[in-house]
């Protein structure tokens, strides 16, 4: 356990490493979003007592942006941040540093697109991808301009509430604003951050594409779980991804959250458990279920559908009169509500709705 400076061609790199490596067993790696770093983005997810379990076989490598890390140094005039290739491009060189083989990545925001990209890039490096809130797509030029004419001073810190937070959660949950908002001013390094978010919205389209038979299309080849909150500003973008992936690879998990549904850092801090669940599962249908003790959260025939689910293609699997029925719609969203009091069994079907015919682009949400 320690933190790192890793020297790269595109600027040095803070790594945070907790617990020891393995065997061949894959490293949790994680990239935080824009606004945060991998302490107020991660922290409260991985100190929650269900992810110990996890952390007592996995352990994990948090990555800091340059520049983002607590007490950060402020970059010359004239320093060119890197971009999110440029970033995603200094990863292997993080698995080198440590000795790694393989990883089961995890960011959110800016740090799920950087993670995303290096799985393309370096396919084999990367087991499977949890990625929150992805936006697979370019920043629009009204965004820009908007930004653009406001000025950065003033826009920044709203532009990044909005950005982290629904409309929901900025107009009810004023104490949780108002910390993230006091940490984006007083805790990060302004000129740092600026570069950062700069960088973020420079971005370029990732290009997938769901593979269609008989042709070769740039596409994620690992196990990927799309996470998003029920209200998030993301929610859209998400979906989006989700109908460009390839559907037996891939979970879109919508966690709703029944006191306050909104964007995933207000779940890290409320219901962190419904994260880590979906991570178990996650993990478990990658074959690492011999590692978790997933008989806390569902009978071991549930879990024999779930892997089921994942070796299945071209078809949905029904689901039973015990469990939530789950409605797949052509395009744009549909809600699957699940039984109350059964929280294992609808990730269950959660997992299964992505197996969808191929020809044409659909998308599942699961609300829990």
């Amino acid at each position: 356990c320690g933190e790192h400076d890793v020297e790269t061609p595109h600027g040095r790199i803070r790594c945070t490493m907790k617990g020891v490596p393995k065997g061949d067993r894959p490293v949790i790696l994680t990239f935080h979003d824009i606004g945060l770093n991998h302490k107020t983005c991660w922290d409260t997810l991985f100190n929650h007592e269900d992810m110990s379990e996890i952390m007592q076989h996995f352990a994990v490598c948090h990555v800091d942006a340059p520049g983002q890390h607590e007490g950060a140094n402020t970059f010359s005039t004239g320093y060119e941040y890197p971009s999110m290739d440029q970033l995603a491009e200094t990863l292997p060189l993080v698995l080198k540093h440590f000795g790694l083989k393989s990883v089961i990545a995890m960011g959110i925001g800016a740090g799920a697109y950087i993670l995303t990209r290096f799985a393309l890039d370096y396919p084999n490096m990367v087991e499977g991808l949890m990625l929150i809130n992805i936006n697979p797509c370019a920043q629009g030029w009204m965004d820009w301009a908007a930004h653009k004419i406001s000025g950065w001073t003033h826009a920044m810190p709203d532009m990044l509430i909005t950005h982290l937070f629904g409309k929901e959660e900025i107009n009810h949950n004023h104490d949780l604003i108002a910390t993230y908002r006091h940490h984006i001013l007083n805790d990060m390094n302004q000129f740092n951050l600026h570069l950062f978010v700069k960088a973020y919205e420079s971005r370029r389209d990732l290009e997938i594409e769901r593979p269609v038979p008989g042709v070769n299309v740039r596409t994620l080849k690992c196990p990927s779980l799309l996470v998003v909150g029920d209200s998030s500003p993301a929610v859209d973008a998400v979906v989006e991804c989700n109908t460009k992936l390839d559907p037996t690879k891939t979970t879109l998990k919508v966690i709703m959250d029944d006191r306050r549904p909104d964007y995933l850092t207000s779940l890290f801090s409320l219901q962190p458990g419904k994260l880590t669940e979906a991570f178990k599962y996650f993990i478990q249908g990658m074959g690492y279920s011999k590692y978790l003790g997933f008989s806390r959260f569902v009978p071991a025939a549930s879990m024999t559908r779930l892997a089921r689910s994942r070796t299945a293609s071209g078809s949905s699997v029904a689901s039973d009169g015990n469990r939530s029925r789950s409605h797949t719609t052509e395009g744009n969203r549909s809600r699957s509500h699940t039984n109350e009091g059964s929280r294992g069994r609808s990730h269950t079907d959660g997992t299964a709705n992505n197996n969808v015919d191929q020809s044409v682009p659909k998308s599942t949400e699961v609300s829990c």
